[in-house]
């Protein structure tokens, strides 16, 4: 008896594992709707700007959610790391920033808003072409001591609708939902990252 009783657990969380991974294949299969495109590095007296092109375009859940107030949290992920030989490579600095897209019924304007900037638009469409352009981020600081000049790195970069800052009725509908899921893959490249200019004092 003991034995009958213990196989039909087994069973029973065999199948629901099953159906868990059921239930997550959607958004697995739909991960990927972000492309990047054209990830760079710029030397500045200030340290290293990163600039890249994201495509992608809102699903009519998105559009609709945005349209009735609900505000979309988009994270733009940056990741520097450095090749050894003897170990795993080493993840020298990674960086975050967030982009809240949101409509105000009063003002009848879109905003977009990352940190304390704000830009407000007539239309969807004109934050959004705001939004898939990365430009100027400062991610690596003149002074991080950790940079040697000429040295061989890997930089990365992805953007991705964060649905975990979604109100939680909303988090519930994104579960497994290939209309509340957007994100494209990390794009890496290959970088020798030179020291910025020495800035004189005048």
């Amino acid at each position: 008896m003991a034995s009958t009783t213990a196989c039909s657990k087994s069973v029973l969380e065999r199948l629901r594992g099953l159906l868990l991974l059921l239930a997550f294949l959607p958004a697995l299969a739909w991960a990927a709707e972000i492309e990047v495109h054209n990830p760079g590095l710029t030397v500045t007296e200030e340290g290293h700007l990163l600039s890249a092109d994201f495509r992608f375009e809102l699903s009519p859940s998105l559009e609709e959610a945005v349209n009735r107030g609900v505000v979309l949290y988009f994270v733009a992920d940056f990741e520097l790391t450095r090749e050894r030989w003897y170990w795993l490579d080493e993840k020298l600095l990674s960086r975050s920033l967030t982009y809240r897209l949101s409509y105000h019924a009063l003002t009848r304007q879109y905003r977009l808003s990352t940190g304390g900037l704000h830009q407000s638009f007539e239309t969807l469409g004109e934050a959004l072409a705001v939004l898939r352009r990365l430009r100027n981020w400062l991610v690596i600081p003149r002074d991080d001591a950790r940079i040697v000049a000429g040295g061989n790195y890997q930089a990365a970069v992805r953007l991705q609708l964060d649905v975990r800052q979604l109100p939680r009725p909303f988090q519930i509908s994104a579960l497994g939902n290939k209309d509340w899921t957007l994100a494209s893959d990390w794009k890496t490249w290959a970088t020798k990252l030179p020291l910025p200019p020495v800035v004189e004092d005048k």
